[in-house]
């Protein structure tokens, strides 16, 4: 069921068949506010983040921008967690901080990154480095190839493409839809071990700045 959405009754109505319609997809799939906020998840995207562990902000069914950046378990799930996921996140989050720069969800985001040194680091120094580096294509979500690290032990470690999309109604209630398409991986390739849980201080791609 989707949460309690201020505006008409046909809005709630639309995102209650949305979220029937969001049950029937078979991949890992989201509806999120400009904050992150998560609004609608299918049982697959809850089946992929079954194995999180518990915090009190960062939940993958509550922020997923949270849940990226701050969530000691994240690494465990979304693979290459520093470049492929935690890098272009910043990278939209810092694009929404200059659309909304006055919305207090993501003040409260960008006070969080600035209490850890290595994100702060890599917020204001490493990032405008790392997109020159790697093109404005590597933080597009819409088409990107990501890895993943699947808990069910048939998929394991895959690749899944990443496609968001936004009709209109969505639009129009400030949501977009967020969809993992899991990739099948080839018989032959070897599973790669999850990862372990990481400790504060998420990054290491970027450096602290030297004192």
């Amino acid at each position: 069921m989707p949460r309690p959405v201020p505006g008409t009754a046909e809005a709630r109505a639309y995102l209650q068949d949305y979220a029937a319609y969001l049950e029937a997809v078979t991949f890992p799939s989201v509806v999120m506010d400009h904050r992150w906020d998560v609004v609608l998840a299918n049982s697959a995207f809850e089946t992929l983040f079954r194995g999180v562990g518990p915090h009190p902000t960062a939940l993958p069914g509550d922020n997923f921008l949270r849940f990226v950046l701050f969530h000691p378990d994240a690494s465990s799930v979304l693979g290459d967690h520093e470049s492929s996921w935690c890098l272009p996140m910043l990278a939209c989050f810092a694009a929404a901080v200059e659309r909304h720069g006055h919305d207090a969800g993501l003040q409260a985001i960008r006070r969080e990154i600035a209490q850890d040194p290595l994100m702060e680091a890599a917020y204001r120094q490493g990032l405008p480095h790392w997109i020159r580096a790697v093109g404005a294509e590597a933080v597009e979500h819409d088409g990107a190839v990501r890895p993943l690290l699947h808990p069910d032990p048939r998929r394991g470690s895959v690749e899944c493409r990443v496609v968001v999309e936004t009709p209109r109604n969505l639009r129009e209630l400030g949501y977009t839809r967020l969809t993992l398409v899991l990739r099948e991986t080839p018989a032959s390739a070897p599973r790669r071990a999850r990862r372990p849980r990481r400790a504060a201080g998420h990054l290491s791609v970027v450096p602290a700045p030297e004192a």
